[in-house]
């Protein structure tokens, strides 16, 4: 089974829970991990089992990014808020890093993502 990665930044949350709605038929045919946070909202209201990895500032990121590398992740989308800065700048950036070294598909907003999963979506057929 392929793993989709979910994060989003505290300003994207209920972005990416409207995400989730939008897609859940899809998504629930995968392993999904994400970080703390993420994870709890998807699995309180959509039911999801998503595997719940830390917070972001204290290192979701880099455990996502650990699994990106063991290949244990295959696609990570990561609703990012690019107007404020993040106290973790450098696990973010480090996330972003290892998805390009491992080539990995990376969706950072919204319209990326739903680019992303009809990729996927059209993998699956």
């Amino acid at each position: 089974m392929k793993t989709i990665a979910l994060i989003a930044h505290d300003e994207k949350k209920n972005e990416m829970l409207d995400f989730v709605n939008n897609h859940k038929d899809l998504l629930e045919k995968f392993h999904l991990v994400a970080t703390k946070t993420t994870g709890e909202l998807i699995n309180e209201k959509y039911h999801l089992n998503v595997e719940i990895m830390l917070s972001g500032p204290m290192g979701g990121d880099q455990q996502i990014g650990a699994l990106v590398a063991t290949e244990r992740v295959d696609y990570v989308i990561f609703l990012r808020d690019p107007l404020n800065a993040q106290p973790h700048e450098p696990d973010i950036n480090a996330l972003l890093r290892i998805c390009d070294v491992h080539n990995v598909p990376l969706a950072t907003n919204r319209k990326s993502a739903h680019i992303l999963l009809k990729y996927v979506s059209s993998k699956m057929a």
